[in-house]
């Protein structure tokens, strides 16, 4: 083996090796989210999903790490879990698109930027949001 071809499967295996440890951080990320979204959502029962809120910036946006969206709507909880969930950050600032209507919807954008920043992160689309309510006594 000569050395160009020594060179080349080094930085394949060093470009491997980063590859499955993304994979890996990843993956606890989304296992830590798991857990922190079961934890917020403790004695809450899961309704059938809607399509869309109502917009209220006041009630705010909670992002779960590698797991979904939050939105706290009065004594409601919307999950939403938007394809590409696994980039989520909780230090994300989410800017939300919406394609008409006063709330927000599936299908509508979110850009999510670094906070402190202007770097431009993922662009997720929205799914479903699944309410969960305390259930009456």
């Amino acid at each position: 083996m000569n050395r160009s071809n020594k060179q080349i499967g080094i930085a394949g295996a060093i470009l491997a090796s980063l590859v499955v440890a993304s994979s890996a951080s990843a993956a606890d990320r989304s296992a830590a989210g798991e857990k922190e979204l079961a934890a917020l959502l403790e004695g809450r029962v899961a309704g059938e999903p809607v399509d869309c809120i109502r917009d209220s910036a006041s009630d705010g946006v909670q992002i779960i790490d590698g797991t979904a969206m939050v939105f706290r709507r009065g004594d409601t909880l919307y999950v939403n879990r938007p394809d590409g969930a696994r980039t989520l950050d909780y230090w994300d600032l989410p800017v939300f698109h919406k394609w008409g209507g006063n709330g927000l919807c599936r299908l509508d954008h979110v850009d999510l930027y670094e906070r402190g920043s202007h770097i431009p992160g993922p662009t997720l689309f929205l799914a479903e949001f699944v309410p969960y309510k305390k259930p009456a006594r």
